[in-house]
């Protein structure tokens, strides 16, 4: 009898084992699959940089540092995969794009150009989004951490090795928002 009870008690276990090992790997994979909606966004983002520094350009020769800065800030951001690296790089990147939209205020033909309005939109709708992907990716990433670190998970977690994930976190001093003005004309 008591050969029984050590057998299921030990398929208890196990089961107990897998159930908590599928979920690390669900939330693993959230975190992944967030991750992974970011860098869509951003790799949207990063394909219509060179298409408005190109409209920008052309209205405004002498405005060459800030261009300068928003091309060389892509460049970084693109060789960066990382949370605690990326945010600080396309964090900057929002800024200075900030400040490009802010041109049109001195340069009344850029603000007049239907292709400068439409790359302005479409960048206004990709930081709305890419907004909402760092919200849902924190929030995969705080629900992977709580089960990595929280009993009775953590046994299982570090017995497979599972880590907690980097937050994707606003650099200190720059929480505040981008001015960036929609449909001016």
């Amino acid at each position: 009898m008591l050969d029984v009870w050590l057998i299921v008690l030990a398929v208890l276990l196990l089961a107990w084992v897998v159930w908590i090992y599928n979920r690390l790997i669900r939330a693993r994979n959230l975190v992944n699959t967030a991750w992974s909606d970011i860098d869509v966004q951003l790799t949207r983002r990063h394909d219509l940089i060179p298409q408005l520094v190109r409209t920008v350009k052309a209205y405004t020769s002498h405005e060459r540092t800030l261009l300068e800065t928003v091309t060389e800030l892509r460049s970084q951001a693109l060789n960066s995969d990382r949370p605690a690296t990326l945010a600080p790089l396309e964090n900057q990147l929002e800024r200075s794009l900030g400040q490009i939209f802010i041109l049109q205020e001195n340069y009344p033909d850029l603000k007049a150009d239907q292709n400068f309005a439409q790359l302005q939109k479409d960048l206004v709708e990709t930081e709305n989004v890419l907004q909402y992907a760092r919200r849902f990716y924190n929030g995969a990433v705080r629900q992977l951490n709580d089960r990595v670190l929280q009993f009775p998970d953590l046994l299982i977690a570090r017995l497979f090795r599972f880590t907690t994930a980097d937050y994707y976190n606003a650099e200190a001093g720059h929480r505040e928002n981008v001015s960036v003005k929609e449909g001016m004309q």
